[in-house]
């Protein structure tokens, strides 16, 4: 096998972040040519050469498995970093616009005897989600050397997000128009903050979603 099949199977291969996924192709393309260009210094034809580099670089099979732990770990470090970060903004975003454009002072007062309940629990969705995924970024980055399985540690991230974002969702309609009059900000600020809310939750979506398909490996590959 030449170099360019080689590489083009190993790309095959690994699934995760295309920017990781890209240098860590990219390397190992650099570092098969390298050993060709050896070969080919010492007297063999290139083709030969090319055989010879990709047969000491070893198998696509054998060393793909770790290249694809890392796009796990980076794939869970990403999503961890956006957790961590986009939770408590759109936690701090509409705390700080209902103390801008508080509500009628009759919505408080004739609110549900449920409702501080709900909005507690709200609030401990939200932070126990960005808490997971500060603690899954530090497990992937300098906890790392300790995990043996990013796997699992990428692919819970992954789960609870999709978990949580249709309980927060959920409570967080059963706040606003739950109550007998519908407890709604201005039209401006509230376009504002769904748009935000929207595509924060868009990327933590898209970022769960890699996480869960890339840890979807067979059992025989559950160990790595």
């Amino acid at each position: 096998m030449l170099i360019d099949d080689y590489v083009a199977e190993l790309e095959d291969a690994l699934s995760g972040p295309r920017g990781p996924k890209r240098d860590m192709v990219v390397e190992a393309r650099d570092s098969l040519t390298d050993t060709a260009d050896g070969l080919e210094a010492d007297g063999l034809d290139r083709a030969e050469a090319e055989r010879l580099a990709v047969a000491e670089f070893g198998q696509v099979s054998e060393i793909a498995a770790g290249y694809q732990s890392e796009l796990t770990a980076s794939s869970g470090r990403r999503l961890g970093v956006l957790m961590f970060v986009s939770v408590p903004i759109t936690v701090a975003m509409w705390s700080v616009l209902w103390r801008i454009y508080p509500a009628d002072d009759d919505i408080w007062i004739n609110r549900p005897a449920w409702y501080t309940t709900v909005a507690r629990l709200l609030d401990i969705v939200q932070l126990a989600t960005g808490l997971y995924g500060g603690l899954v970024l530090f497990a992937l980055s300098r906890g790392a050397r300790w995990i043996r399985r990013p796997r699992v540690a990428t692919r819970s991230l992954g789960v609870l997000v999709w978990t949580a974002l249709p309980v927060t969702a959920g409570l967080g309609l059963l706040l606003t128009y739950g109550t007998d009059a519908p407890n709604t900000l201005g039209f401006l600020p509230g376009v504002l903050a769904n748009l935000v809310t929207a595509a924060m939750w868009g990327m933590q979506i898209y970022c769960a979603t890699r996480c869960v398909r890339i840890t979807r490996v067979p059992a025989t590959d559950l160990t790595r």
